[in-house]
């Protein structure tokens, strides 16, 4: 490896050329980086509290509240309460937001088949034993 070599500067290199392929793949939702990532960590129909998906996207859930915001104004979630504690909202995908949503999953799995398909299980393993290690710095 070059003394040079960065891995987070691999890794910033890595999420530009993503997420330039997936926009482009995506650019009939009309969604911005942070949309389609919220959007992607609820396709599996699971609701979730605002800082249980804060979590899986990476970001604050003060940050979050602004592509939530937007996502509800067009329709792709809802929020509302949970049962039995009213102080905690949760966030659900609606019948459009699921089709959006799976139309961002199927796009994820198909670039990520091109860029990884050719490793061998076990350097896939790695590369996200790695990305969770990086990811694990925010928690």
């Amino acid at each position: 490896m070059p003394p040079d070599w960065s891995a987070l500067l691999a890794l910033q290199r890595a999420t530009h050329a993503t997420l330039q392929v997936l926009a482009a793949e995506l650019v009939d939702l009309d969604l911005t980086a942070s949309e389609i990532n919220a959007m992607a960590n609820l396709a599996d129909g699971r609701g979730r509290t605002i800082s249980e998906l804060g979590k899986a996207v990476g970001v604050r859930p003060t940050t979050l509240t602004s592509v939530l915001d937007r996502l509800e104004r067009r329709g792709h979630i809802t929020r509302g309460s949970r049962p039995g504690d009213r102080r905690v909202v949760v966030v659900e995908l609606t019948s459009d937001g699921r089709k959006a949503a799976t139309a961002i999953r199927e796009s994820i799995a198909r670039i990520e088949h091109r860029a990884l398909g050719s490793l061998p299980v076990g350097e896939t393993v790695v590369l996200r034993q790695a990305l969770e290690a990086l990811a694990g710095m925010l928690s």
